[in-house]
């Protein structure tokens, strides 16, 4: 699994990029209406499932962890199909949704941390990603009624911490990747 991930550490990046974008937009604009907010969430849910999903196709690992990650992309992608599927969704079922959303990830991806333990150090990084998007999703379902201004503020102060995570992740498994290639004499080019 740790060869897969290292070979496409990118796509880790690309995940965090774009929930680091997609934290910044609900960060600048934290009045935008629930449509807008609706439309952005979806469209971010809708990568990073996608992302997932490939990733999933592609990788080599065992059939179980792949398994898991094709879990996550069809989660992410249902999220973003529905987002797109019901504009007119209220604040409350949007809250629901992203707070589920969150849940699943987060329980996910902490549990490809504790598989990845024996292979790399620093999991840590995907067990706070993993922690935070639980705790995101908690928060969001014991407070539903937060005002869409402080929803749009937590879900881009998540997106953001959650984005930056996977992007320091991403470039730990792109620098594990090469010292890994070196001790064993079988290099690859860096990809992207």
């Amino acid at each position: 699994m740790i060869d897969v991930l290292s070979r496409y550490w990118w796509a880790v990046v690309l995940r965090g990029a774009f929930a680091v974008l997609f934290g910044l937009l609900a960060l600048i604009w934290p009045g935008v209406t629930v449509l807008v907010l609706v439309a952005l969430f979806g469209a971010y849910a809708l990568v990073d499932g996608v992302i997932a999903l490939v990733t999933a196709i592609v990788g080599r690992e065992g059939r179980s962890q792949r398994i898991w990650q094709a879990v996550e992309g069809v989660a992410g992608i249902l999220v973003g199909i529905m987002t797109f599927a019901w504009p007119h969704v209220t604040a409350l079922v949007l809250i629901w949704l992203i707070a589920f959303w969150a849940l699943v990830t987060g329980i996910l991806e902490i549990v490809a941390a504790i598989r990845l333990r024996r292979e790399i150090h620093g999991e840590w990084m995907l067990i706070i990603g993993g922690v935070l998007s639980v705790l995101f999703g908690l928060l969001l379902l014991f407070w539903p009624a937060a005002g869409a201004i402080t929803v749009a503020y937590l879900i881009g102060i998540y997106a953001l911490v959650f984005g930056i995570v996977l992007v320091v992740l991403g470039l730990r498994l792109r620098k594990f990747g090469r010292e890994e290639g070196r001790t064993t004499g079988t290099h690859r080019p860096a990809t992207a």
